[in-house]
């Protein structure tokens, strides 16, 4: 009884910021000051525990595909499908779940969590599950280094209850099976996911900027307990204890077929006994992109394909995933991307023009392709006029335009073309 008050207050404060079109974590932050207990007593019921999903990039798909596939097993799943990953952000996303006597409908947690806050938010939600994507080169003007962020992930890591799921071709991940072993811990057991060395190797780029373990650690291979095979335009094939499945994709690339099979991977542990394989199977025929990525929205009587990118490796995967150059193609990138120099380490192959270049930084994208010789029709820092000038084009033969956007652009053009944000009730 004693949480009534702080949740009609959280759902009050949330309903009025929600309508002024902002402040997601403010009600989770008044919540937090009136029941400071909120989140863990909350966190608590959950008889699945909670999954922390880690990674420099792939976090929102695979929380995505993780959520769908324990879904299809007949779980009720809480996660955060605005990527709020701070205490007031999750207990923001907990009031739409809980009951007005703090009653929690959900039997699991999948949380999609900053690196920076992954461990300092762990000693409060407790894991039972950590997994563990890719460590790559990203935001290098807030860690500096590659290190700091494997040294993050691999910290926390060590706090999960339960499971550990790693990545079997990331140089820095596949090192917490021996990290946990010499420091002598008894908890979490280590599991693996990975992609065949044969579908690397024939990959343009491989995983970009992913060192690959194998390589580096003369010729060992750590045995995956779920492998991606192959994947085309159709999907993917991934063996999953040695049995070879194919499965729908939500989205084309390499990249999607390795977090599907990291996606797998975590339900097979976090259910145990409970996995079927072709109720997973199932989820995937029946799962939609994730919020941005790959998406394919309506515009008039067109259609937009959503390309985001974030950094360097899902850039060049995202454009490497590309069956050919689009026929109408806008780039957009803003100040939430900082630092622009890796665009000089990117393979434009796949581009062969650019109609429309907008955003804080199209200039500079500007000069990059410039160097590179692919064509561009109009620069237009301004994202609006931006959108209209792609409207104005005759329609694709086609019949869809693709947008190649950092996230900060994806989510604003979403909103401009008549979609609202990502945060909704699950």
């Amino acid at each position: 009884m004693r949480y009534i008050a702080p949740v009609l207050v959280g759902r009050a404060v949330r309903a009025i910021t929600r309508a002024r079109g902002g402040g997601s974590a403010l009600p989770g932050f008044i919540v937090n000051k009136l029941a400071p207990g909120f989140i863990r007593d909350m966190v608590a019921q959950f008889e699945y525990g909670i999954v922390f999903v880690l990674g420099s990039n792939g976090k929102s798909t695979t929380t995505h595909m993780l959520t769908e596939v324990l879904r299809g097993h007949g779980l009720t799943v809480f996660t955060n499908p605005s990527g709020a990953n701070l205490p007031q952000g999750i207990s923001s996303a907990l009031l739409s779940e809980v009951s007005v006597t703090g009653r929690l409908k959900a039997d699991i947690g999948i949380l999609e969590v900053d690196e920076a806050f992954a461990l300092e938010l762990s000693k409060t939600l407790l894991p039972s599950t950590i997994l563990m994507l890719n460590v790559q080169v990203d935001q290098l003007y807030r860690f500096y280094e590659t290190e700091v962020v494997a040294d993050m992930m691999l910290d926390t890591a060590a706090i999960a209850t339960a499971h550990v799921i790693s990545n079997r071709d990331d140089a820095y991940l596949s090192k917490i099976g021996e990290i946990l072993e010499s420091a002598g811990h008894p908890t979490p057991d280590v599991t693996y996911f990975g992609a065949s060395e044969k579908l690397v190797a024939k990959s343009p780029h491989g995983l970009f900027n992913a060192a690959n373990h194998r390589e580096q650690s003369a010729g060992v291979t750590l045995p995956a307990l779920v492998e991606l095979d192959s994947w085309d335009a159709t999907g993917a094939r991934v063996k999953v204890d040695g049995v070879l499945v194919h499965i729908a994709l939500p989205a084309k690339g390499l990249h999607y077929g390795v977090d599907a099979a990291a996606a797998i991977a975590t339900a097979a542990k976090v259910l145990g006994t409970e996995f079927d394989l072709g109720r997973a199977v199932a989820a995937f025929s029946a799962m939609t992109p994730a919020y941005g990525r790959g998406e394919l929205l309506d515009f008039g009587s067109e259609k937009v394909e959503f390309v985001m990118f974030k950094n360097a490796a899902s850039l060049q995967l995202n454009l490497d995933a590309l069956p050919q150059p689009p026929e109408q193609v806008m780039v957009a990138i803003d100040e939430g991307t900082p630092d622009v120099s890796w665009l000089y380490d990117i393979d434009f192959d796949k581009l062969d023009h650019v109609d429309v270049l907008t955003g804080a930084k199209a200039w500079q994208f500007a000069l990059r392709l410039e160097h590179e010789g692919i064509p561009v029709g109009t620069i237009e820092p301004d994202l609006k006029k931006a959108i209209e000038l792609m409207r104005a084009l005759p329609a694709p033969a086609s019949g869809h335009k693709t947008w190649v956007v950092n996230y900060e652009q994806m989510m604003l053009a979403r909103k401009i073309i008549g979609y609202g944000d990502m945060e909704v009730s699950f």
